[in-house]
């Protein structure tokens, strides 16, 4: 798979390897990055996640009880 921009640089798409080569050979699209079909295309439509959970240090119940047989 190949990602593919037009021209005029309006549409990113992926594509087959010889479909790009193809495009690429007759000047209808450049080749571009799969990071811009991603921040572009495919990631445009997904929520931004805005809370992210925190995770913290503490130690767990088992990890606790370790701890009080050892002093």
């Amino acid at each position: 798979m190949k990602t593919m921009r037009s021209r005029d640089g309006k549409r990113i798409w992926r594509t087959t390897d010889d479909r790009a080569s193809q495009l690429y050979q007759d000047g209808e699209a450049n080749y571009a990055t799969k990071e811009e079909w991603k921040r572009e295309v495919r990631d445009l439509d997904k929520p931004k996640e805005e809370g992210k959970k925190v995770k913290s240090n503490k130690p767990s119940k088992s990890q606790k009880r370790q701890m009080r047989k050892t002093l």
